[in-house]
């Protein structure tokens, strides 16, 4: 008898408990985790969205830099965070689907140990020089290239990330050698080009937007297969002679593996309302990115197709990490 009772009372519950998860929203603070240092793309977008998916959610969202590893130390945390929804990071491609393979031991399972929440945005990657590089085209600089073996740097955000890969494709297509120069973020990226010290960068367009409209650095090409609206004139590096020439960088929000599909529905619509909300929307274009959507099936299939594709750039290219 007892246990009858005990079996009805599960009964009984397993309704209201799904009435519960259906209607989710968080019961404290929320944190949103960024992997790289403030000023480069994922912390832009992140801290677009927040005060939007804030409003949604009805809890507030911290945005918290943990750079480091090609952003892959915030994948990481995020991975092993409680999956009760309380815990999201703003991820990339580099450091959700291309990074973590690389590294020995993986620091954990692409597939496994994260849940695909909904793409936030996507953006180009655009080629910058110092406005006082002797390049004024991208024919300009691959000559200076060819004409110094090694001895034009460039800079990326870690190891096998996007702006790594950009210029490894491009270096390849070209047949010329440059040397990489890693940093722990965008940001630092940044101040050093704009010192002359970094001769090559193609990274996030929105990094470099401001700069490209404040006259601080000198934009040779952009990295997708047509021009963008942001900067019609500007050609890309496929119509400069590289054919096919195709470089993104996508930001998607995860969450830890296990996540209850009502909290990842959730955050999911969350997204959605905040890409739609027509103040903000135009002011995420305005900034250089392309909106994403709310879709999580959407989000999982981009994160192994790119996975995927990119791995086969990576043995092309020999990049390791040591």
């Amino acid at each position: 008898m007892p246990t009858r009772r005990l079996l009805l009372a599960a009964a009984l519950a397993a309704p209201a408990l799904a009435r519960a998860e259906e209607s989710w929203s968080p019961s404290r603070p929320v944190t949103m985790l960024v992997g790289f240092a403030p000023g480069g793309g994922t912390d832009i977008i992140a801290r677009l969205l927040a005060p939007a998916l804030q409003q949604a959610l009805g809890q507030p969202i911290a945005v918290e830099n943990r750079p480091g590893a090609s952003g892959t130390l915030a994948a990481l945390a995020g991975s092993r965070a409680a999956p009760d929804g309380h815990t999201v990071y703003m991820s990339t491609v580099s450091a959700s689907a291309v990074v973590p393979p690389l590294m020995t031991p993986p620091p954990f399972d692409i597939y496994k140990d994260q849940t695909p929440i909904a793409l936030a945005a996507t953006v180009p990657l655009v080629a910058v020089v110092p406005t006082t590089s002797p390049a004024r085209d991208l024919a300009g600089l691959i000559a200076a290239a060819k004409a110094d073996p090694g001895g034009l740097n460039y800079s990326s955000s870690g190891v096998a990330t996007q702006q790594h890969l950009a210029a490894e494709l491009l270096s390849s297509a070209a047949g010329i050698r440059m040397t990489h120069v890693p940093f722990r973020g965008t940001g630092q990226a940044v101040n050093e080009i704009l010192a002359g010290r970094i001769d090559l960068a193609i990274d996030t367009f929105p990094t470099y937007l401001p700069h490209i409209r404040g006259e601080r650095v000198r934009a040779l090409a952009t990295t997708m297969p047509e021009r963008i609206s942001w900067l019609p004139d500007l050609p890309t590096v496929a119509e400069s002679g590289f054919p096919g020439f195709d470089a993104n960088v996508w930001y998607m929000l995860m969450g830890p593996p296990g996540l209850p599909a009502p909290i990842r529905e959730r955050w999911a619509a969350a997204v959605g309302t905040a890409l739609a909300e027509p103040v903000l929307r135009p002011r995420i274009e305005a900034a250089g990115f392309i909106p994403g959507n709310g879709s999580s099936a959407h989000a999982a299939e981009l994160l192994r197709r790119d996975a995927e594709r990119y791995a086969e750039v990576i043995r092309k290219a020999g990049i390791r990490i040591e």
